[in-house]
């Protein structure tokens, strides 16, 4: 292989996982994205684009160089997995850096769970650093997550509608004109980066993004 005809795409995929191999700084930046503690693939799928990460320990996020967000419409299509424990995926915003920001996720494991305890886990809102999901049921319990009704498929596509405005989030599901989660925002940050997030030991795959003001 010639180097001079190596493509920044091929750069861009070396640095990543040579860094996670070698534990330099697992933030690495491109033109599109600003990459943390995930490595991070592209494909087509029906004409549209897809963004998929890799699973790893710890939450891994994909933020959206040149993009910001404060308030809006969120729309995106999202797909995890149906294995127990191992598919957080969602949308972080707000962010100010790798640790601080809010995010809306998902458990599709839980979509279609017979225990009806974990079917209310199937849709979580945190405001790290301070309130991640451990505290936010410990102090306000199914405040901050809910069940998605009616279920989606866990192993498929579905498509999330986030509502942010006035301090107050809603989360929308597959067309449903009633909000799956309504949340106050719990922390002013002031951020305004916005990416693609996946909790620890997840994968997922991201299409159709789209940000749409608010009037």
């Amino acid at each position: 292989m010639k180097i001079a005809g190596t493509t920044l795409a091929l750069l861009f995929s070396l640095s990543v996982v040579f860094g996670q191999q070698s534990k330099l700084p697992e933030h690495t930046t491109t033109e599109k994205f600003k990459v943390f503690n995930r490595t991070v693939s592209t494909e087509k799928d029906a004409g549209a684009a897809v963004v998929k990460v890799n699973e790893a320990n710890g939450p891994g996020i994909v933020w959206m160089s040149g993009e910001q967000f404060t308030e809006g419409i969120i729309d995106v299509d999202i797909k995890g997995r149906n294995l127990f424990q191992q598919s957080f995926v969602g949308i972080a915003f707000h962010g100010v850096n790798d640790t601080t920001y809010e995010a809306v996720y998902f458990r599709p494991f839980n979509f279609n769970s017979n225990d009806p305890v974990r079917k209310l886990h199937a849709v979580q809102y945190i405001s790290n650093p301070q309130f991640d999901w451990p505290k936010l049921r410990a102090d306000f319990p199914n405040q901050y997550e809910k069940p998605v009704s009616p279920a989606p498929d866990p192993d498929e596509w579905f498509h999330a509608r986030l509502q942010v405005k006035g301090g107050m989030i809603s989360v929308f599901v597959n067309g449903s004109t009633s909000p799956a989660l309504t949340v106050k925002q719990l922390v002013e940050s002031r951020g305004k980066l916005i990416g693609y997030w996946a909790g620890s030991g997840s994968a997922g795959s991201w299409k159709n993004f789209k940000i749409t003001s608010l009037k």
